[in-house]
């Protein structure tokens, strides 16, 4: 893969997926749905999904496209593969908090080499450079010119008074009492892959993740975590997470800066 092909096309398309999310975030009243799995979708997911699969086919029609609008349909497996969460944090738009994202990621051998993730109702965009660097730009958000970037780096963590993260919609007495087992200064909620962006810069410490969630709901943010000098391991056994399962689904799992001490489960 071309690197500086891939980022600005990607970066595009999140940015545009954006403005169509926003239009119906914005509207009176929009479609809500549920799918098999129970979980809801918006006329949103749908026409952030339509704008970025088309987008992302012309540019690199022979690489294989994963998308969670479209996982029913994947039957191809492999280590290298694009993969896209066109809104994540679906519930986060329904009830209008603000915190979802839109997620673009490039996976080559199991792991997430590059990624975008934009929150367009926080103003908030944080991507991997060619160069692998992660940097979060501030601005407004030309489709067509980057805006001023500023790289970002995970924290010099304290271990006597970390910060976590935890999910706004899923958090449970399972990640309550894992976060117990460390020296918390403060603790703050976030939804969607945010929280994976809140670590990168350094606002958070340590994400530990004890619920289902999917690659497309996590692989932009683990590549803007690891271009920050951040790491993702399974919850289990402290391996690396990675991608290309036969079903999508990940472990649990902890994303944090390295200076953390790691608590076994």
């Amino acid at each position: 893969m071309n690197y500086d092909v891939l980022i600005p096309i990607i970066r595009k398309l999140a940015i545009e997926a954006g403005e169509k999310i926003m239009e119906i975030y914005n509207a009176d009243d929009f479609d809500v749905k549920v799918k098999s799995d129970d979980s809801p979708v918006t006329e949103a997911d749908e026409a952030a999904d339509a704008l970025i699969s088309v987008g992302l086919r012309a540019a690199f029609p022979d690489v294989m496209l994963v998308t969670e609008e479209q996982s029913e349909s994947h039957t191809a497996k492999g280590e290298t593969f694009l993969i896209v969460d066109p809104l994540d944090g679906t519930k986060e738009f329904i009830h209008r908090r603000g915190d979802f994202t839109v997620n673009i990621a490039y996976v080559e051998k199991g792991v997430p080499q590059r990624g975008v993730v934009y929150a367009p109702a926080k103003n908030r965009m944080f991507f991997t450079q060619a160069d692998g660097q992660a940097v979060e730009e501030v601005g407004a958000f030309d489709p067509e010119v980057v805006g001023e970037t500023s790289p970002i780096n995970v924290a010099k963590s304290d271990n006597a008074a970390l910060l976590v993260v935890a999910s706004k919609s899923h958090r449970d007495q399972a990640t309550d009492d894992y976060i117990n087992k460390y020296n918390v200064k403060d603790s703050k909620s976030a939804g969607s892959s945010l929280k994976f962006c809140l670590v990168a810069t350094g606002e958070a410490d340590i994400y530990p993740r004890v619920g289902r969630t999917m690659e497309w709901d996590t692989a932009a943010g683990h590549a803007v975590l690891l271009g920050a000098g951040g790491q993702v391991v399974r919850f289990d056994d402290h391996t690396p997470l990675v991608y290309g399962k036969e079903d999508f689904a990940n472990p649990f799992f902890i994303a944090y800066a390295p200076d953390v001490a790691l608590k076994t489960a």
